[in-house]
């Protein structure tokens, strides 16, 4: 089978050509080729594939094998794969991914796709729909209790759920230590990526992440996302914030009179192979 390892802002993925190569059994080949070191490494597997609906599909899985509805890093480097290596030529595309079309503008350099700009659409907020276990419509600032302390969490869906935890020194926490309290806590019953966030500025803002499934990653799209939207419900920021994540930065815009999240980063290949 051939791969391609690309990665954006260091949230890396093993990238297949699901409509040449024919894989069974995906969720135990995704766990071996995710394993850093026994198979390719990354933190999952996305296979393109055909689209009825798109220009092309993101089926998307993590590195536990799990699948994922959306991720905002690995849909910038599937706009890279199809335009780098022939599948399109066009710099406006639709790739879809669990159901849901994402539009996606295509930004070269030297005939390579160097970063690339995703209408993620509305944020999701209504508690039953992110999902999060929390009696009122909304949770957005809202108490709950993990591993006996008592954090403040905004909860809210790009595609997947997120919940968005302000903390005073994002550097200084024990990701490795609470994350999995965190993913497992029983407000989310799908699970859930959590983002911890330190405030520099109303246009800037520190974050990392625990993602389901994976870990702690360099980078979360979809999490970049939902950290500026509670960036802005509570006040912390405007609606154009620049997410410095440990992988890199990543761009959003939370155009509210349109209610639609604009995402904006690098999309970078690291190597090309056979497995």
């Amino acid at each position: 089978m051939k791969f391609v390892k690309m990665e954006g802002c260091g949230n890396d993925y093993v990238y297949v050509n699901g409509i040449k190569e024919n894989v069974e059994n995906k969720p135990d080949t995704v766990r071996r080729l995710s394993d850093r070191h026994f198979g390719i490494g990354g933190d999952g597997v996305i296979f393109i594939n055909a689209s009825e609906n798109a220009d092309f599909e993101m089926e998307m899985y993590n590195a536990d094998g799990s699948r994922s509805e959306m991720c905002g890093n690995g849909i910038r480097c599937v706009g890279k794969f199809v335009y780098d290596f022939g599948l399109t030529n066009k710099t406006e595309i639709t790739v879809e991914s669990a159901g849901k079309i994402k539009y996606l503008t295509l930004y070269t350099k030297d005939g390579k796709v160097e970063k690339v700009r995703v209408d993620m659409g509305a944020p999701e907020l209504t508690s039953k729909n992110v999902p999060v276990a929390f009696p009122g419509e909304q949770m957005i600032d809202e108490e709950f209790t993990v591993d006996g302390v008592v954090y403040r969490g905004t909860a809210v869906s790009m595609g997947n759920p997120h919940v968005v935890v302000f903390v005073d020194d994002v550097d200084s926490l024990d990701l490795e230590k609470i994350g999995p309290s965190f993913e497992h806590h029983e407000l989310f019953p799908n699970r859930v990526n959590t983002e911890f966030v330190t405030v520099e500025d109303d246009k800037n803002v520190r974050m990392r992440v625990w993602e389901r499934g994976t870990g702690e990653t360099l980078a979360c799209g979809t999490g970049c996302c939902a950290t500026a939207v509670a960036c802005v419900l509570n006040g912390k920021t405007g609606e154009e914030v620049t997410v410095k994540v440990l992988g890199g930065e990543i761009q959003i815009h939370w155009d509210r009179e349109k209610n639609t999240v604009f995402m904006t980063g690098p999309a970078t290949t690291v190597f090309q192979g056979e497995v």
